[in-house]
């Protein structure tokens, strides 16, 4: 018997071995090849890939072609599942692979019709343009590594089938990163509501200066707005829900804001410029940029590259560099038609009947039958309620966006701008970016330094203000032309010595602002502050220390005119210490402090109490979602006689005190129940943190292997180091913040700095995985190597492509 006991147990340690050891080979199969030698087809002459100590590859090629071919192929060894996605998410095809949860956002993103435009795109480009060669070849290297490899693991799992990257997929990583600036999807319809629901006295506390002749008054009798039903309400708001939700679900970041910098050489220490950049965007693993240096005779550039398209949208060589903010301009209008009576398939357009365009699509969903989709279609754009199968709406809502107009070279614009080394050139780049609008940061070496907001404007008639849903049948949504570029907001070597830009409204060249949806004012007033003060000379250490402030004036500005009602009823001890530390308050928002966590709580609490009474839950949560909501309450706040501040629910009509009084009561009970009931365990870090979701990570077990995090953070909304989160009850998770912050010294740009917020790598298991997470956790920065010298010091490994023979 212990004979047989003995046979056995060696049995099932042979077994439990060999099956370890098929898990380490699969595992192993999957991971990036940084060394050796591997055949390329189409390649003219070997090309050198030398990895450094973080995974950065740097490419040199002897001609461009094979440069862009080389980076393809390096680039879907660590992230082509991230390429997948972000191919699936605009085209409408994740339910193919992730089930009947995602059909809604299929529904939403075939409905935006994301996919259709950009396959007009692709074909109407010119084969032989520089921009076409290069991403051609960029896509044959993706799809060469592909052909040539195990698929990645979460294929496997997934059972994705491989398939073939075009140029419409590169296009339409083009139109996601448009989509996920548009706000107007999320703040149009609450905004709209409000207005004509509630009344324009309830519209006060919002800022919605976008047109100096703009109205607020509600919809007239018989427009389309104003017929609008509790059902197209429903359909808005799911509208609202999925564009908030639509990117989370696939893993996939969203662009939320950014601080950019350019200082002149007279106000560095250096006395060369100095550019400085940290783009907000949503977290995720893997993080949305891909390092990358690629030179070649004639061409040399360190770049951030986006999947999927192969120009860098950030980058710097020794003789110019750039970062980008979001422009927050507003290039999408919602617009409610109004429908035939006689026949629902037509609406009124300049002053007749005219019939709705329709086409029929077809969604695959895992494990269940396909779900056929009727697109419509009017004059200004996609009927985008019909995204809604389950709407009970007789209004359907169009869309007008900038991203689908026939024209949009942001292709060509950010090879030129990888290129654009006077300010000539780098003018002329941004004014081929129409839609997504972006804030182009740039310097150079030889001491200039400039501001572009790029985007192509749109004509709208006076007196409208596009915050709203507009009506379709009068001529409000018409679009008759566009503004030229030299009208954009723009600077180059301005008198101050600096420029600086962190999503705040532009001043305009001319009499006319651009509507948008703007950061309050806070974060780029704390940035402006610390950049004007004459007695610093700014260089690398004094920009890294500004990106990584967590200070602004937004909170002490809101509870100055409601410190004094609280301090007439709050008078527990303990309570009125945390009252006392919110007076002394600076703005800041470090680890230890109770303070910015009392505030967080008090204002979530505020919002409530004051506005989800007359907005219903589903419309509240929506505002919640918005910019538009930031200033409000600041507005509020000062507004002691805002019909805000009385309860619909109740017969008596309460006041500013009143209401106050229900936010800190129950701040304070919130708070209790969630992190306990000694104020001491109230710290930011405790109720502040931030994990790095990967697509997989919401199934348990498989958060534990593929999310990255929790890590305790300190910053918060609007300061400078912008580690945010949504307006909300804690704990509070980080949803968006510093995607990289890079630092360029014109004076020695070799040594540029920067930092991933997780690594390089989009492979579970390599090395590079998450080897810069903690380092970014603790504000760190790491060198981004550009001098052949330093490149050659710190390869750790090397990769040859060669021709095939």
């Amino acid at each position: 018997m212990k004979r047989a006991l003995k046979i056995f147990a060696l049995l099932l340690a042979t077994l439990l071995m060999a099956a370890a050891g098929i898990a380490a080979w699969y595992l192993h199969s999957k991971q990036p090849l940084r060394s050796g030698s591997t055949n390329l087809t189409q390649l003219t002459a070997p090309v050198s890939v030398r990895y450094d100590e973080r995974g950065v590859p740097h490419i040199r090629a002897e001609n461009e072609t094979d440069l862009y071919r080389a980076l393809g192929y390096v680039q879907a060894q660590d992230r082509l599942f991230q390429m997948e996605m972000m191919r699936r998410l605009a085209e409408g095809e994740l339910a193919e692979i992730l089930g009947p949860k995602l059909v809604d956002t299929d529904r939403l993103f075939r409905t935006l019709g994301i996919g259709a435009h950009t396959q007009k795109m692709a074909a109407r480009m010119d084969p032989q343009s520089a921009t076409s060669k290069a991403l051609a070849a960029y896509l044959d290297g993706i799809n060469q590594f592909q052909a040539t490899h195990p698929a990645p693991l979460e294929f496997d799992l997934l059972k994705i089938p491989k398939r073939a990257f075009t140029a419409k997929d590169a296009l339409a990583a083009g139109g996601y990163m448009a989509y996920s600036f548009a706000a107007a999807f999320r703040t149009e319809p609450p905004l709209t509501f409000i207005r004509d629901k509630l009344g324009a006295d309830y519209l006060k506390v919002f800022e919605l200066e976008g047109n100096p002749e703009s109205t607020i008054t509600p919809s007239p009798p018989g427009s389309p707005t104003a017929a609008m039903q509790p059902g197209d309400w429903q359909a808005l708001d799911q509208l609202a829900r999925l564009s908030q939700d639509a990117l989370a679900s696939a893993g996939l970041p969203e662009f939320e804001g950014s601080n950019a910098w350019a200082v002149s050489g007279r106000r560095t220490a250096s006395g060369k410029p100095l550019l400085a950049g940290d783009p907000h965007i949503a977290y995720s693993a893997p993080a949305i940029w891909y390092e990358a240096h690629l030179s070649m005779p004639g061409f040399e550039l360190y770049g951030h590259q986006l999947p999927l398209i192969p120009s860098a949208l950030l980058g710097h060589n020794t003789q110019f560099g750039w970062s980008l903010t979001m422009f927050q301009n507003d290039d999408v209008d919602l617009i409610a038609e109004k429908v035939n009576p006689a026949n629902p398939n037509q609406v009124w357009y300049h002053g007749q009947w005219v019939d709705l365009q329709s086409r029929t699509e077809t969604i695959l969903v895992k494990g269940e039958k396909p779900v056929q989709l009727t697109l419509r279609r009017s004059p200004h754009g996609p009927i985008i309620t019909d995204a809604f199968k389950d709407s009970l709406g007789s209004t359907p809502v169009a869309m007008w966006w900038a991203f689908l107009e026939p024209e949009n070279p942001i292709l060509e614009a950010f090879y030129e701008l990888n290129r654009a080394d006077t300010l000539g050139k780098a003018r002329a780049a941004a004014s081929k970016i129409h839609s997504p609008g972006l804030n182009v940061v740039w310097a150079n070496a030889g001491g200039d330094i400039g501001w572009w907001a790029a985007a192509k404007l749109p004509i709208r008639p006076d007196g409208v203000n596009p915050r709203f849903i507009l009506d379709g049948s009068t001529a409000e949504a018409d679009k008759p032309g566009s503004y030229p570029f030299s009208d954009n907001p723009q600077e180059e070597n301005p008198a101050r010595g600096y420029i600086v830009s962190a999503n705040d409204r532009p001043k305009s060249k001319g009499v006319r602002p651009v509507p948008g949806y703007y950061a309050p004012p806070d974060r780029v007033q704390r940035l402006d502050e610390r950049l004007r003060d004459a007695s610093l000379r700014a260089d690398i250490k004094s920009a890294q220390a500004l990106q990584l402030d967590t200070r602004n004036g937004y909170g002490p500005r809101l509870l100055a005119p409601l410190l004094p009602v609280l301090k007439s009823f709050v008078t527990l001890p303990a309570e009125r210490a945390m009252l006392d530390s919110l007076a002394a308050w600076d703005g800041s928002y470090p680890l230890d402090s109770i303070t910015p966590t009392v505030f967080s709580q008090l204002l979530y609490e505020l919002a409530r109490a004051a506005m989800a009474d007359e907005m219903g839950e589903v419309q509240f949560k929506n505002l919640l979602g918005t910019r538009a909501l930031e200033t409000a309450l600041v507005r509020l706040a000062a507004d002691a006689d805002s019909p805000w501040w009385d309860n619909r629910n109740t017969p008596v009509v309460e006041s500013r005190t009143d209401t106050l009084k229900v936010a800190w009561r129950n701040s304070m009970n919130h708070l209790k129940t969630t992190l306990g009931e000694d104020p001491a365990g109230w710290g930011w870090g405790k109720a502040h943190t931030l994990t790095h979701n990967h697509a997989l990570g919401s199934q348990k077990p498989l958060d534990r292997l593929f999310n990255i995090g929790p890590f305790e953070v300190p910053g918060g909304r609007e300061v400078p180091n912008c580690l945010a989160y949504p307006i909300g009850p804690a704990p509070w998770a980080v949803t968006y913040g510093p995607s990289t912050r890079r630092v360029i010294d014109f004076a020695d740009p070799t040594h540029a700095v920067g930092i991933n917020p997780v690594g390089q790598s989009g492979v579970l298991f390599d090395a590079h995985y998450k080897d810069q997470a903690q380092t970014f956790i603790d504000g760190g920065y790491v060198p981004e190597h550009l001098s052949e010298a330093d490149v050659a010091a710190n390869t750790r490994s090397t990769l040859t492509l060669t021709p095939a023979r």
